[in-house]
Formats: structure tokens, sequence, C-alpha cells
């Protein structure tokens, strides 16, 4: 399977809404393979379309129990208390920031054979539920962080985005290789 390319911060496809999924066709069940892929050689936990440059409504989750293929999820409620917490994005690498979230969800999705499906979710998953979600709306995490903190984040991303020519993360021959080595181990 091919690994993809990680669009980063300043590439439009970030900040555009996603077209919903009118069929799960072969074609998409393989680009959520690829990106399942792709995530786990980045050692992300989670990957939204827009991220490889996409505009499908599909986003994929892996906590390491069972990997989770959403095509066109939709948060129907959201609970509190809310809970704060680090997070990152594979599509603005090495910043960080502190996140305020409602700590349990429930999504409607299809899953990776378009069955629909309910899942109702709490702690990390419910962050990465929320997460990607955003991404396929257009949202990014900084969007959440008070203007001292998202200037910072954004200052520590301008000396970062060089390494990213044309908004892409190429992923290197030694995260590839360390891909390739932990498949050879299981």
């Amino acid at each position: 399977m091919p690994l993809l390319d990680i669009r980063v911060l300043g590439d439009p496809v970030l900040r555009q809404t996603t077209t919903p999924v009118v069929a799960v066709t072969t074609e998409l069940q393989q680009l959520a393979s690829d990106m399942l892929e792709t995530m786990y050689a980045a050692r992300g936990i989670g990957l939204a379309a827009p991220q490889i440059g996409r505009t499908e409504r599909l986003a994929v989750i892996d906590l390491g129990d069972d990997p989770l293929v959403l095509y066109n999820p939709v948060i129907v409620r959201s609970e509190g208390p809310n809970e704060k917490e680090e997070e990152g994005c594979l599509s603005i690498p090495e910043v960080y920031g502190d996140v305020d979230r409602p700590s349990r969800v429930t999504v409607d999705y299809l899953d990776r054979e378009g069955t629909p499906r309910t899942l109702e979710a709490d702690a990390l998953l419910a962050r990465c539920l929320q997460h990607e979600i955003d991404h396929l709306d257009g949202k990014l995490f900084i969007d959440y962080l008070g203007p001292f903190k998202r200037r910072t984040a954004l200052a520590k991303w301008t000396r970062e985005k060089d390494r990213y020519p044309g908004n892409v993360r190429r992923l290197s021959a030694e995260e590839i290789a360390q891909h390739h080595h932990r498949d050879e181990e299981l």
C-alpha cells in the first residue's frame, strides 16, 4: 500500500469543508487502508481525508484496539464535563496545545463496508473523534487556543514550516523503514 503525502498548515485543503460520501466504493476502501498505513508510518492515531489532500468526508482512527474507518461521521451529541488535554496534529508537526473538549460524544457514521453505525465514546477516543471530524469541517486544533497560546503555536510553526516545501510532509526514509520494521514484528 502506498504511503500518502500529508498536507500541512498553509495548504488551503485543510480549511475546506469536505463532501459527504455517496457510496462506499472499492476505491474509497483502498483510500482508507492507505490512510491507515500513512497514519501508522507517521506515528499518529488519527487522519482525515483533507490531511492527504482529499475532500471526501472520511477519517481513520486507531488507538491500538481496532482501527476505525468513518465515512460521513457526524457528532450527534456531546456531553460534559469538558476536559482540557494536549493535542497535536500530523498536519502541524512539532506543535502542541491544550484543547478544551466535551468528554463524551455520540457519532453517527458509515463503517468500512458502508453500514450505518452509532458510536458512543469517551476519554481519548471522544477527543480523537472530535479532532478528526473538525478536520472534515475545515477546523484545526489551534483554532481552539486562546490568542496568546495560538500566537505561540503559530510562531513555533513558522520555525518548522520551511521543512515542508509546498505545504507537503513526505514521510522520511527513516519513518518508512521504522513502519516496515513494525510490520515485520507483527
